[in-house]
């Protein structure tokens, strides 16, 4: 029998949890951790908009401003995780990762708030990586065997994403063009934005 000390911790929330979670507990905040475009196009009210990429860069910053109760959210649970991680390497091991994400918030009836549609950047993705192998495959039969090898670099790429879950890709998409926002989050906009929880506050004040 595994003891509570060794139990290994929870962090999937289901979107009706997370429905009355807003309901019940004053303490609750909720981080998406997608793309501001990603964000304008649908997001959970309330939420907070942080990127994986501006996140990461200001871990220890975030951590310090939040409390016991976080939710993380992205478009199916991959980058939310990524976030997780890294809020647990920077003291922050409560948080929780929203199963099915946004779309499954919004599926489950939860409340939200929708704008222009998009591609989200796990779909741009599939049909980068898709349309290169096929580009590879039938380059390689009509113009030169050599062109194959594109499919395999995207295929050691997509393994090698996997492995160590990240997306070079998709980091590379998100800079582009089309996937910026109107107004891109900013340390300031984003992050020193949060409410400062404040029992982390009492905790930092000498006795």
């Amino acid at each position: 029998m595994t003891s509570p000390s060794t139990a290994p911790a929870v962090t999937a929330l289901a979107p009706e949890t997370l429905e009355s979670w807003f309901k019940e507990h004053q303490d609750l905040v909720v981080i998406d951790v997608r793309s501001a475009a990603e964000f304008e196009s649908l997001h959970i009210r309330g939420s907070y908009n942080v990127p994986l990429p501006l996140l990461s860069e200001h871990t220890d910053e975030l951590a310090a401003r939040l409390g016991s109760r976080v939710v993380l959210v992205c478009q199916s649970g991959v980058r939310a995780e990524q976030a997780r991680q890294r809020l647990a390497k920077a003291g922050i091991d409560t948080a929780y990762v929203l199963t099915g994400g946004a779309p499954g918030f919004a599926a489950a009836g939860g409340d939200v708030v929708k704008g222009k549609d998009r591609w989200d950047l796990e779909r741009q993705v599939r049909l980068v990586a898709g349309s290169l192998v096929v580009l590879g495959l039938a380059g390689g039969k009509f113009i030169s065997p050599k062109i194959r090898t594109l499919a395999g670099v995207i295929g050691t790429g997509l393994t090698f994403s996997a492995a160590t879950n990240t997306c070079a890709m998709g980091q590379a998409l998100s800079a582009m063009p089309w996937n910026k926002a109107t107004k891109e989050p900013t340390r300031e906009s984003a992050i020193l934005a949060l409410p400062v929880n404040t029992e982390v506050n009492a905790e930092a004040k000498p006795s």
